[in-house]
């Protein structure tokens, strides 16, 4: 008998189109000769959808005008079993696992996985704890320098404190980085050369988080490597270098510019560079507190040191 697998996408979030992308392009992949797929996208004011396939692949985004009440659902626990239940009808479909592609608030911050703990849902992906840790990127920074993972130098900027370009600039130098704590995609990321940059762009990254990651530059090769397995014992893949086309690997570069970025596989650095970049790459996986799948992002500096 197939396992009954339902992907969760879409949500109240600032990287909603970003999920509904990764959310085709999982459904694509995945076997269905060997799972039965279920489709449940979130909207952005957050209402639940059971979507059909030609739903999925027509939409760029979900939002409550577009469905009918008839296709709400509820994900719930019916007698130790979880189920996808149909509002108006009260129609159950029972679920074997989860696949949250909900991509930044509320989808890798824990929510979800607190959610689909809750309802004794086996899912894909890092638990509660690891998912709110590595969403935040002040105690995603802490942990990995608790553990001895080198990281790039930041200051903590809140929304309530008087912002010092002195003072960042003193400890961080020209240009740096801003960035929302808890968002991906680089949704709300700026690079700034000049106060007057600062001031302009600081109230865009304050526009998705009350706090902000002020970071320093590093010139370098820009590369990525993911890992998967159990926390004890995970493993690390050949390493991917981004070739970006624009001034830094922004949203644009990203998803809205075809020629944006260049991805090559494996990266062109030498065979130890790479088992020392994946030695890394597990490392900063377990004292994260990651299990199942991650990907671990590095710059190779001219010097040599990641």
């Amino acid at each position: 008998m197939k396992k009954k697998i339902l992907l969760i996408f879409g949500g109240r979030s600032s990287e909603h189109e970003v999920s509904m992308n990764s959310a085709k392009n999982i459904f694509k992949a995945i076997d269905k000769s060997k799972f039965d797929i279920t489709l449940s996208g979130i909207s952005k004011q957050g209402t639940w959808y059971r979507l059909s396939e030609e739903q999925l692949i027509a939409a760029s985004s979900i939002n409550d005008h577009d469905y009918n009440k008839n296709q709400c659902v509820a994900l719930i626990s019916y007698l130790g079993q979880a189920t996808l239940i149909e509002v108006e009808t009260q129609t159950r479909h029972a679920i074997d696992a989860a696949f949250p592609i909900i991509h930044g608030t509320n989808g890798e911050d824990g929510t979800l996985q607190g959610l689909l703990r809750m309802t004794n849902i086996p899912f894909v992906g890092c638990d509660v704890l690891s998912s709110a840790i590595n969403m935040d990127k002040e105690f995603m920074k802490q942990a990995l320098t608790s553990g001895g993972v080198p990281n790039s130098k930041y200051m903590v900027l809140h929304r309530s404190d008087k912002q010092s370009f002195e003072k960042i600039t003193k400890n961080l130098g020209l240009p740096f980085f801003i960035k929302p704590a808890n968002a991906g995609s680089s949704v709300g990321v700026h690079k700034v050369k000049s106060e007057a940059d600062f001031k302009d762009k600081i109230k865009d990254s304050f526009s998705y988080d009350h706090k902000v990651i002020a970071e320093e530059f590093i010139q370098g090769q820009e590369l990525e490597c993911s890992v998967k397995g159990s926390n004890s014992h995970p493993v690390a893949s050949v390493a991917g270098e981004l070739i970006v086309k624009h001034e830094f690997y922004s949203y644009e570069a990203k998803y809205l510019d075809e020629k944006g970025a260049e991805i090559v596989i494996p990266a062109r650095i030498s065979p130890e560079k790479m088992k020392e970049l994946q030695a890394m790459a597990v490392k900063a996986y377990q004292v994260s507190a990651c299990d199942g799948l991650a990907r671990v992002d590095f710059f190779l500096q001219p010097d040599g040191r990641l």
